[in-house]
């Protein structure tokens, strides 16, 4: 084997790892809990102004039926016509996706 040949196995060795280190990165990134609770705002600004708003920064395990997702949890309230409400939500952690609200 000559050094040429051996140089190219190393160069084509390293793209394929650094491109296999992508993929699985990708795969495993979650949306930041940040965009999550700017999405959730801006959809419930649509109804009107929202007083706070906060969201836990750890994923936690969430059930239902047979559904097993990471979520983060998050809340906010708001007052509509002197009113005041209270939500909590739990929302995808990979996708961002709310698959949770309640109205406490």
């Amino acid at each position: 084997m000559n050094v040429r040949d051996f140089a190219i196995g190393a160069v084509a060795g390293a793209v394929a790892g650094a491109a296999v280190v992508e993929a699985v990165n990708r795969a495993d990134r979650n949306v930041s809990p940040d965009k999550v609770l700017e999405n959730v705002k801006n959809a419930f600004k649509k109804e009107g102004p929202i007083d706070g708003a906060w969201i836990v920064m750890k994923t936690e395990p969430f059930h239902q039926q047979a559904v097993e997702l990471d979520v983060y949890r998050g809340g906010l309230s708001r007052e509509i016509e002197g009113s005041y409400e209270q939500y909590e939500f739990a929302a995808d952690a990979r996708t961002g996706t709310v698959v949770e609200i309640t109205k406490i």
